[in-house]
């Protein structure tokens, strides 16, 4: 059986146990001339000092979360680091786009259908990164995607990053999520339906940091294209060894994600341990039973 620490820097806490000594303050001598008057005391029950460092000190130990495992084995995840940028400007909150209940707004499908998905991305590493005026990650690259679909409701919403488009700001915020990640197929799906007009980055630049980093960046324009700049999705995908798709309804839209199903996976290598068993609970009952215990003597005393 083997034993680790989940987090062994919290250890590094256990520096600041001399503080108990160093640190107090300073006490008031009283001298008394015969010692025997006074009533005779045992270390382990009335070193208040010991018992205070004692219980730091499991604190700390829980932490750092030990556990004991049998072994490590290495698993072979099929997959491919993947972040979808989200538009959240202004106008994806409009009606209409699908065409069996028009109440919902484009964002309403997109992100319905994203988290489809992203359902069935069992073996990729995904991110989300949303965007309108400026752009942010809103998840990072994680296999967690019960986790990842609950951002979509805590941290994208219509207008969250400005009414306009940043389209450049995307890609680079989107580049830059992919830089965790150790997938050699590594993806940026862009979904907009407006134009580029905002921003510190162009998409010009964003698509050769693209090439540079061997990054494809597929796209995806809905609603009319008159809303959208068709040419600037084309040249993105195109340039970066992609395809760009167009959907004027949530139908289509779903149609383009199917198509996204069939990318190429590569091998992600991950580790694991085998009959871990945790071991924090164990030190946090005796730090509360030693707690517990200084109190109880305290009582007694008073």
């Amino acid at each position: 059986m083997n034993f680790a620490f989940a987090y062994p820097y919290a250890l590094l806490l256990l520096a600041l146990l001399p503080c108990f000594v160093w640190c107090r303050t300073k006490i008031k001598s009283v001298y008394f001339p015969k010692e025997e008057w006074l009533p005779k005391q045992r270390f382990f029950w009335d070193n208040q000092l010991f018992y205070l460092m004692l219980i730091y000190t499991l604190l700390v130990l829980a932490l750092a979360s030990p556990f004991t495992y049998g072994a490590k084995a290495s698993f072979a995840k099929k997959g491919r680091d993947l972040v979808l940028l989200l538009d959240t400007s202004g106008s994806m909150g409009e009606r209409g786009f699908n065409e069996e209940d028009r109440s919902q707004s484009k964002y309403d499908i997109s992100v319905a259908l994203a988290k489809d998905f992203i359902d069935n991305r069992a073996d990729d590493n995904v991110g989300l990164v949303v965007f309108g005026t400026f752009a942010f990650t809103a998840s990072p690259l994680t296999y967690d995607l019960k986790a990842l679909n609950e951002m979509f409701e805590l941290m994208s919403d219509v207008g969250i990053a400005g009414t306009s488009t940043a389209i450049g700001d995307a890609l680079v915020q989107g580049l830059a999520t992919l830089k965790h990640g150790e997938a050699k197929s590594k993806v940026l799906i862009l979904l907009t339906d407006g134009v580029h007009n905002a921003g510190k980055n162009s998409p010009r630049e964003a698509v050769r940091m693209a090439q540079n980093q061997g990054v494809k960046v597929y796209t995806i324009g809905i609603g009319k294209k008159t809303d959208y700049d068709v040419t600037l999705l084309i040249t993105i995908a195109k340039e970066t060894g992609a395809k760009s798709f167009f959907c004027q309804n949530a139908k289509a839209l779903k149609n383009v994600y199917e198509q996204l199903e069939a990318l190429e996976p590569s091998p992600i290598r991950s580790e694991g341990y085998l009959n871990k068993e945790s071991l924090n609970i164990y030190f946090l009952l005796l730090a509360s039973l030693l707690l517990g215990l200084l109190l109880f003597r305290d009582e007694v005393r008073a």
